[in-house]
C-alpha cells in the first residue's frame, strides 16, 4: 500500500471517528506547522501564534471535506490551510487598530489611518499574490498530467453563450457524480461517454473544448478557492454586461 493510499484510508476513517481525527492531526502536526511557517515566513510558536491553531482547524476541516475526487489529500489540506490563514489575517488586520486613525503619522499631513491602510493593503495584496501564484503553479502542474497548459485553456475557452451553458451543465453533472471525477483523476482522461449521457451535451462539443473542461473540472474539485473566486467574479461581471447572461454568475 503506497503512502497516499494509506493517508486516504486514514482520512476516511477520521471522518467517522473523532479520536481517529485527533490522532491524524497529531500525526501530521509537523506538516501543519510547516504550512503555517510558509505563511508566517518563520516557524510558528505553540501557545503563542494563533495561526497554528487556525491551521490545525483547517486541517480538521480538510478531513471532513475531503473526497478522492479532490486529488491528493495533503495538497488539498495545504490549500485549505493557506486559505483559512489568509482569511484570519484579513480579519485580524481589520480589528487590530486601537489608536485613533486620525492621529498624524509624522511630519506630513498623512494620518495614521491612511498610513495603516496603505500598509495593510500592501501586505494583503502581497499575501494574495503569493497565494494566487501558488494555486496557479499547482494547477499548472496538475494540468500538465493531462497534457494541458494554461495557454491551451485560453485558446480552448468557449466564445458563445450556448457553448458556455453546455460547459456549465457538464460541470454540474460532474460535481454531482463523484465517481466520475475519481475516474478523471485516475485515468487523466475525460470520460466522454459518461459526460455526454449525464449532461446531455453533445460529444463533439466536449471534444472541441476538452482542454477547457479539464481545467474547469480540476479547478472545481481540488480546493483552488482563489481561482474559483476569480472565475465566479468574471462570470458575475459577464452576466451584468452581456444580454442573456442574467444570473449565470451564481451557477459557476
Amino acid at each position: 500500500m503506497n503512502d497516499e493510499h494509506k493517508i486516504i484510508q486514514q482520512v476516511y476513517a477520521a471522518k467517522e471517528d473523532v479520536q481517529a481525527a485527533d490522532a491524524l492531526i497529531r500525526a501530521y502536526l509537523p506538516f501543519i506547522k510547516a504550512e503555517t511557517a510558509k505563511f508566517l515566513k518563520r516557524p510558528p510558536v505553540e501557545g503563542h501564534d494563533d495561526e497554528l491553531s487556525i491551521a490545525m482547524m483547517a486541517f480538521h476541516e480538510a478531513i471532513g471535506g475531503y473526497s478522492r475526487a479532490r486529488g491528493a489529500f495533503l495538497k488539498y489540506a495545504a490549500l485549505l490551510i493557506k486559505s483559512r490563514l489568509i482569511d484570519y489575517n484579513r480579519r485580524e488586520r481589520r480589528h487590530s487598530h486601537v489608536v485613533s486613525l486620525d492621529t498624524p503619522a509624522g511630519e506630513t499631513d498623512t494620518t495614521l489611518g491612511e498610513t495603516l491602510a496603505d500598509e495593510k493593503n500592501h501586505q494583503e495584496e502581497t499575501a494574495e499574490r503569493d497565494a494566487t501564484r501558488r494555486e496557479i503553479l499547482e494547477l499548472t502542474r496538475q494540468m500538465e498530467e493531462f497534457g494541458v497548459s494554461l495557454s491551451d485553456v485560453a485558446d480552448n475557452c468557449p466564445r458563445q453563450q450556448r457553448t458556455l451553458n453546455a460547459c456549465r451543465r457538464v460541470l454540474r453533472y460532474a460535481q454531482e457524480t463523484p465517481q466520475l471525477l475519481e475516474e478523471l483523476l485516475q485515468t487523466k482522461r475525460l470520460p466522454m461517454a459518461q459526460l455526454t449521457a449525464g449532461s446531455g451535451v453533445e460529444r463533439k462539443t466536449l471534444e472541441r473544448h476538452r482542454k477547457y473542461l479539464v481545467a474547469l473540472l480540476l479547478i472545481y474539485t481540488n480546493g483552488y478557492e482563489i481561482i474559483r473566486g476569480h472565475l465566479k467574479q468574471v462570470m458575475k461581471n459577464l452576466s451584468a454586461d452581456t444580454p442573456g447572461y442574467q444570473n449565470q454568475g451564481k451557477e459557476w
